[in-house]
């Protein structure tokens, strides 16, 4: 089996020139090709070595600290067919409850719950439970406001779920937030679906409640494997992002399961990670060149 070595850099630093590139392809064993998707950002090496931490290493070793991100997968399944994402810290650069804190005069002591369970320090489900009650009497209108205001997307997202899309693959927002934020943004971004949990309301207002169950670490595994079965596709055939300790699972079920810009203990888990460039880099991966990309 053929496996395929990408390597991306940051458009903004464009650090990927051809000593680079042969000096990585010379550290590699079973060299079959090198190929540039993208002269002085992407480019692939195509090996016959199997896919091991060694390999991994190897690559890893080569680049010599330099702000390159680097894949290494199988070759023929590298264009995936199911892209699921996380929104919070991942496909939008805040996080939304965070925001919403910030109304009530909360935000700092909201935040330091959020980073704990998203670094895996404290359980997913009750600490979202904790935070939400702790916004009780907030008025709704002001998701709408924040959405507005405050909301930006991560650099490469509507591009990476546009051009995938285009190319026949089918997209899903999934997040430990609230369809109160992801509806909007998944439309945004240009997703095909969005799953979330559900605050809830009453007279216009939170009532620091969250409806059951719970979308929390396992159940968003359990998200890509039903759109995987639905679309009737191989675990190979998938992508999942995200960046916090409840999308471990996720990352290790997909065929290409990528931390962005993690937290440690999740980079160092997941198959793959982005640490210097956008999201664009997992269009790199998967064998996109730049004028495939849907703007």
């Amino acid at each position: 089996m053929l496996n395929v070595v990408t390597l991306v850099s940051p458009a903004t630093i464009a650090a990927l020139d051809d000593v680079l590139l042969r000096r990585v392809s010379q550290s590699l064993p079973e060299v079959q090709e090198t190929a540039w998707l993208d002269e002085k950002l992407a480019a692939d090496i195509v090996v016959a070595a199997p896919v091991t931490p060694a390999l991994k290493a190897q690559v890893h070793d080569a680049l010599d600290g330099r702000p390159i991100d680097f894949f290494v997968q199988p070759l023929a399944l590298r264009r995936k067919k199911l892209l699921v994402a996380d929104m919070d810290s991942t496909m939008i650069e805040q996080e939304c409850l965070d925001e919403l804190a910030d109304f009530a005069g909360l935000k700092a002591h909201i935040a330091a719950i959020t980073a704990r369970a998203m670094h895996g320090d404290i359980p997913f489900e009750p600490a979202l439970r904790e935070r939400v009650a702790l916004l009780k009497g907030l008025d709704a209108h002001l998701i709408g406001q924040i959405i507005a205001e405050r909301i930006s997307l991560t650099p490469g997202a509507q591009t990476l779920v546009r051009t995938m899309r285009a190319h026949g693959a089918y997209t899903v927002l999934v997040t430990g937030g609230f369809t109160a934020f992801s509806r909007d943004i998944a439309s945004r971004i240009g997703f095909d679906a969005d799953v979330a949990n559900a605050l809830g309301m009453a007279e216009g207002r939170l009532n620091g409640l969250i409806e059951d169950p719970i979308l929390g670490r396992t159940a968003k595994c359990e998200v890509l494997k039903r759109y995987r079965k639905e679309l009737n596709l191989s675990p190979g055939e998938t992508l999942a992002i995200g960046d916090g300790a409840n999308d471990l699972d996720m990352l290790a079920e997909a065929g290409l399961g990528v931390a962005l810009h993690a937290k440690p203990a999740v980079a160092a888990a997941a198959q793959a990670r982005v640490e210097h460039g956008d999201l664009t880099a997992l269009l790199y991966a998967q064998g996109y060149r730049r004028a495939e990309f849907v703007a």
